[in-house]
This record gives structure tokens, C-alpha cells and sequence, in this order.
């Protein structure tokens, strides 16, 4: 490699490194909001804590479909960045921003009526009701978090994904003081126990949107292409493309949980111990997940630039550097699972039975560390090029016709090898995750073969 392309490189490694660890700060303080409403609301009752358990079961889904359907826009709006085509930004944001309030409100209409749903998924009775009065509560804040995920699209567009973090760590120390005056009643407000929780990221939400709402109008790194809702543009053919982009991924991010979810309803059929040394070990590698998912956003932005600009060589290290990144990142995530297996557990529980499981299944996890990087990161890169519908189709292919399949036998039957229990599910998943990491490689590869133009 010459000098002149190691230098291009350490260049785009260092665009990329600005670009994701603010959105991966981000993450983490959002999931964390999560933790402390578990925490929290675990100090009131056993009940309230499987109230807020089962209503993040619900509302969660469907906020990480909002979320991969606005996530699209990103590409979207840094092609056109790249192209200096900067007086279409406004006209694409009122379409991302129309696209995000219906889908927030529709979020919200879904969230009040979920009473039917609890019925059928058979909820403890003495539960449902806490469970739906939250569900009411938080999803008055969907049309909110709508818009922030709508201006997340924007602001990483424009390669600065300071807000992200900036506004997300506000959110979670905002979220304690609310969640302990609602919860436990201070001020005068009478106490709500787990439901408060709800009423409490609601409010975080509209708090959130404000910040970013004001950050974007005021900071001087939007000052080329500052967003104005006047005169308002109505783009019914754009409103298409958006939606064409981004319901593919909302459906895939939907058949990624999904399975996690079914994967979780066998399981819990096996005892306590085994569902809590399954969760235990979910919940810990869901948090590794979260860094070379922050990459692959910076790619998708990265990529989207690089086409915007016709830089044929510049896509190309863009993609590379990522690869690069993300293969760094799930080798030493896997080496750290298989080395520090036996001490993760004690972060978690002292339960000598879940630790003894959870240790076992970490191992399982190290196994598909290399292949969800390569799939997460030939995804994002995907997104960049606005190639959505066929991924869709492989990670469909991917994890429902080889991963749970496959988990499902080898935990549940003795078709292949004696029942293996959880450890067959995660087997499963290696083989779900290393089948959507070889058909998204195969087809980024066919899309860089693909003129530019």
C-alpha cells in the first residue's frame, strides 16, 4: 500500500472512529434508561417490576421498527451531502419529519389498545392492568422520540453525531429524578409504582426532542443546511422512496428480535435458572453488539457520502476501513467472552447455578462475535448504497430458515443429536448470524462490482 493510501485510510479511520463512538455513547446511555427502570421499579414489587418487563416486551419492538424505518434516511440524505446538493436537505427533512410523526402516532394508537394482545398472550391478570396503564403512559411520548430518531437521521448525515450522545446522557439523568417522583409519589404527585415508569420516559422523550430540536437550530455545524418548516415541501414520490428504504429494515430489525423473542418463549419452559442464565448472557452480548453497530451506522453514512460525491475510491475505502474495524472488534469481543466467561456472570447474579449456565453459554456466544460484525457491518453498508429490499429477504432467509430451525432442533429434538437445551439455541443463532454475514458479504460484493454512477 503506498503512502498516499495509508494516509487515506488512517483518514477515513479517524472520520469513522468521530462518527460511531458518540452514536455508541448514545446507545448505551439510552439502554441504561432501561436498566433504571428496572431497578427502580424492582424496589416497589415483584409486580411492578414484570409489569415494566412485559411492557418493554411490547413497546420496545416497536420503537426499533420506528427506528430502522427512519434509519434509512441517513443514506438518503448523505448522498445528497456528498453531491453539495445542499438545497434538497430541507425538502428531504420535511418528508423524514412527515414520515416520523405518523409513524410515532400510529406507535402511540398501537400502545393504548394492547389490551387484546395482553389477553392473548395469556399476562397474569393482576398484571394487565399495570401493564397496559404504563403502556398509556410511555406512548404519549412516541410521536416525540419519532422526531428525534427523524433529526438523528440529519444530524448524522452531516458527520456530527455529537448530539446523539449529548442529548441521550441528558435524557438518562432526566429520566431519575422523574422516574422517582412519579414512582415512589414526591412533590405532591400521588405515587404511581411501575407505572410511573412510563409516564416518566414519556416525558424524557418530549424533553429529548426539545434538546435536539434546539441543538440543530442553534449550533453553528448546521449552519450550510439549517432545517426551516417554511415554506413546508409535500413530496408524495419522495414519501414513497423513504418508505420504500426504510420499511425493509424495520422488517428486518423486526425479524431479528423476533427470533430472540421466540428463542426466549422455548426456553422458558425449562425453569428458572436456565431463563435467567440465558437472559443473563442475551443481555451482556447485546451490549457488545451495540460497538459494531455504531460502525456500521458510520458507514452507512460514510457510504452514502462517497456516492453522493462519485468517489468510487473513496466508497471502497470507506467499506474496507469498516470491515477492518468491525472484524478488530468481534475477534477481541470473542477472545474476551472465552477468557473472561466465568467472572461476567458475578456482574449479574451470585446465583451459582445461573453462573455455572451463563458461563457455559458465553462460550457459545464467542462464537458468533466475527460473524455479527460482518453482518451488521455489511448491512449498514448496504443501507448507504439504499439497498434494503434484498437484505430483507436474506437476513428473513437467514435468521427464520437456518437459525431457529436449526436452534430448535438441536435444543428441543433429538432429529440430529440428543436434546442440547439452550446451548443448541445458541448454536442456532451462530449459524442464523454466520448465514446473514455470507449472504450480505456476497451481495455488498456484487454491489461494488456495480458502476458508480
Amino acid at each position: 500500500m503506498s503512502l498516499v493510501s495509508r494516509q487515506l485510510s488512517r483518514q477515513e479511520l479517524r472520520a469513522q472512529l468521530t462518527l460511531a463512538l458518540p452514536i455508541f455513547g448514545g446507545q448505551l446511555a439510552q439502554s441504561a434508561n432501561g436498566f433504571v427502570d428496572t431497578v427502580m421499579a424492582g424496589r416497589v414489587s415483584a409486580l411492578d417490576l414484570a409489569a415494566v418487563a412485559v411492557g418493554a416486551s411490547i413497546w420496545v419492538p416497536v420503537y426499533l421498527f420506528m427506528t430502522g424505518m427512519l434509519m434509512s434516511a441517513t443514506s438518503v440524505l448523505a448522498r445528497h451531502v456528498g453531491a453539495k446538493q445542499l438545497q434538497r436537505i430541507n425538502p428531504l427533512m420535511h418528508q423524514v419529519v412527515t414520515i416520523a410523526v405518523v409513524a410515532g402516532v400510529l406507535a402511540m394508537l398501537i400502545l393504548c389498545n394492547t389490551g387484546p394482545l395482553l389477553a392473548f398472550m395469556d399476562v397474569d391478570q393482576a398484571m394487565q392492568p399495570l401493564v397496559l396503564e404504563y403502556l398509556i403512559g410511555l406512548s404519549w411520548g412516541m410521536p416525540a422520540v419519532a422526531l428525534v430518531l427523524a433529526l438523528r437521521s440529519y444530524t448524522e448525515a452531516l458527520s456530527h453525531t455529537r448530539p446523539v450522545l449529548i442529548i441521550s446522557v441528558v435524557g438518562l439523568l432526566a429520566n431519575i429524578p422523574i422516574n422517582y417522583v412519579l414512582i415512589y409519589g414526591k412533590l405532591g404527585i400521588p405515587a404511581m409504582g411501575g407505572v410511573g415508569c412510563g409516564w416518566a420516559t414519556a416525558i424524557v422523550m418530549w424533553l429529548m426532542a426539545g434538546l435536539m430540536l434546539a441543538y440543530v437550530h442553534r449550533h453553528r455545524a448546521y449552519k450550510a443546511v439549517r432545517l426551516s418548516i417554511s415554506p413546508w415541501h409535500w413530496e408524495p414520490k419522495t414519501i414513497g422512496y423513504l418508505l420504500k428504504l426504510g420499511l425493509p429494515v424495520g422488517m428486518t430489525i423486526f425479524f431479528e428480535v423476533s427470533v430472540f423473542c421466540i428463542i426466549a418463549l422455548f426456553i422458558s419452559q425449562a425453569g428458572a435458572e436456565i431463563v435467567a442464565g440465558h437472559q443473563l448472557t442475551l443481555n451482556f452480548t447485546s451490549l457488545l453488539f451495540m460497538l459494531p453497530l455504531s460502525f456500521a451506522l458510520a458507514a452507512t453514512t460514510r457510504v452514502g457520502l462517497a456516492r453522493g460525491a462519485h468517489d468510487a475510491e473513496a466508497l471502497r475505502r470507506a467499506v474496507q476501513v469498516s470491515f477492518k474495524i468491525t472484524l478488530c472488534i468481534g475477534c477481541t469481543a470473542a477472545l474476551m467472552l472465552v477468557l473472561a466467561r466465568n467472572w461476567i456472570p458475578l456482574i449479574y447474579t451470585d446465583n451459582t447455578g445461573v453462573i455455572a449456565l451463563a458461563s457455559y453459554l458465553l462460550l457459545f456466544a464467542a462464537l458468533y462475535q466475527i460473524s455479527d460484525a460482518i453482518q451488521v457491518t455489511a448491512n449498514g453498508c448496504l443501507r448507504g448504497f439504499e439497498d434494503t429490499s434484498i437484505p430483507m429477504f436474506l437476513t428473513l432467509l437467514a435468521y427464520w430458515g437456518v437459525g431457529l430451525p436449526l436452534g430448535y432442533a438441536l435444543a428441543m429434538t433429538d432429529a440430529l443429536v440428543p436434546a442440547m437445551g439452550p446451548s443448541g439455541f445458541w448454536l442456532g443463532l451462530f449459524a442464523g448470524l454466520s448465514s446473514a454475514a455470507l449472504l450480505l458479504g456476497l451481495r455488498l460484493r456484487w454491489r461494488l462490482s456495480q458502476p458508480l454512477y
